[in-house]
């Protein structure tokens, strides 16, 4: 009797796990469901998104498909549309719902000036929502773990080089970025303000120290922080090699045939990267609920597999294939490294973006202004 008793217990605890799940399920169901309906009463989404024509195009097209909600891209450099959203908060205007970009500029400006909204709660359908289907689960960028959220990370090659000016086999370390030869050849993403040159010019000072950063600097770059202007230099053989861009940059040129390629990474000079895969909602956002609908796509399966194709960057997904960017320089971390390495080799946390890169861009202003 007692064991009968035992096995009763038991199937009705199992039942009713099994009824609270469903329940759980149905809830969850119901309540996207009334958020997308209030998404499409809306109409739209604003978005702000890294300069990528090929990416605007994809996204809208595909997220109306799927939605029937317009999604509006406001393609830009990260820091100039940082500016333009501070610019409007502060004078009570509010256009934009989503940012999504380089994590420096959402840490020194829309973190700082307050002006993001909790993002755990925008995270509703169970496919985002579940740390399980992440690489290194929930990456948050703010120390709060509340307002940045970070999708990518990925090893890339930090150069590219004309193939008609440069031997890749010149290039064995960073140190030979310093070879008399490339003086006045070297184009350089403008590493004095936030975005992927002073990513990489922190991580060099880190690996190098200050007085390699001193003899590149004495390197006579070539600075800009237009991307279509370094790429465009690159390709028509201006310069022969450029730091701080990334695949996307170079997707026209690529198409048209133009000699472009990355440098392969050296093997003990491991540059690791979030990109532009970080996610954040704008407080005061004039369509909240299509942003909801909006952030649950991009991060779900469909919309990383079409935002990793775009930028030629690394999901943390589990379930999106990442083997192809090999073909563009870029190793999904998922796909080289145990979680636990990422926090000593990333440079995109607000801790990280404080400590290091500030102080990095600091010193390029001081040498390169």
């Amino acid at each position: 009797m007692k064991l009968l008793f035992l096995l009763v217990l038991i199937a009705a605890s199992i039942l009713k796990s099994t009824l609270a799940g469903a329940q759980s399920g149905q809830s969850a169901q119901g309540d996207w469901g009334r958020v997308v309906e209030a998404g499409k009463k809306e109409g739209r989404v604003v978005v702000s998104v890294p300069a990528s024509a090929e990416l605007r195009k994809d996204v809208e097209r595909i997220f109306k498909q799927r939605y029937g909600i317009e999604a509006e891209l406001n393609a830009g450099r990260g820091a100039s549309i940082v500016g333009k959203i501070q610019q409007e908060v502060r004078a009570g205007v509010f256009n934009f719902d989503v940012h999504m970009g380089g994590s420096e500029s959402m840490v020194t400006g829309l973190l700082a000036e307050g002006i993001l909204e909790p993002f755990e709660a925008a995270m509703i359908l169970p496919e985002v929502k579940d740390p399980k289907n992440w690489w290194g689960g929930h990456i948050w960028v703010d120390n709060a773990k509340r307002f940045i959220y970070s999708s990518q990370a990925y090893q890339t090659e930090n150069i590219w080089y004309n193939t008609e000016l440069v031997k890749p086999e010149e290039f064995r370390s960073f140190t030979d970025l310093l070879h008399p030869k490339w003086v006045g050849k070297i184009g350089y993403l403008d590493p004095r303000t936030p975005g992927s040159g002073t990513s990489i010019w922190s991580f060099l000072l880190q690996l190098k120290g200050e007085a390699y950063l001193r003899k590149l600097a004495g390197q006579k770059l070539f600075l800009s922080r237009d991307q279509r202007v370094l790429a465009e230099s690159l390709a028509k053989g201006k310069v022969a090699l450029v730091v701080g861009l990334t695949y996307y940059s170079f997707v026209p040129f690529i198409k048209a045939g133009l000699p472009v390629k990355p440098l392969p990474n050296p093997r003990d000079e491991v540059y690791v990267s979030g990109g532009s895969g970080h996610a954040t909602i704008i407080k005061g956002a004039p369509h909240p609920n299509a942003a909801k609908v909006f952030v649950n796509w991009v991060l779900g399966k469909e919309g990383q597999e079409v935002f990793g194709r775009a930028m030629g960057q690394g999901t943390r997904r589990f379930d999106v294939d990442t083997h192809w960017l090999k073909e563009v320089g870029v190793i999904a971390a998922k796909d080289s490294l145990a979680p636990d390495q990422y926090p000593k080799l990333e440079n995109q946390s607000e801790d990280k973006v404080l400590k290091v890169r500030e102080p990095a861009a600091e010193l390029a202003r001081k040498l390169l202004d």
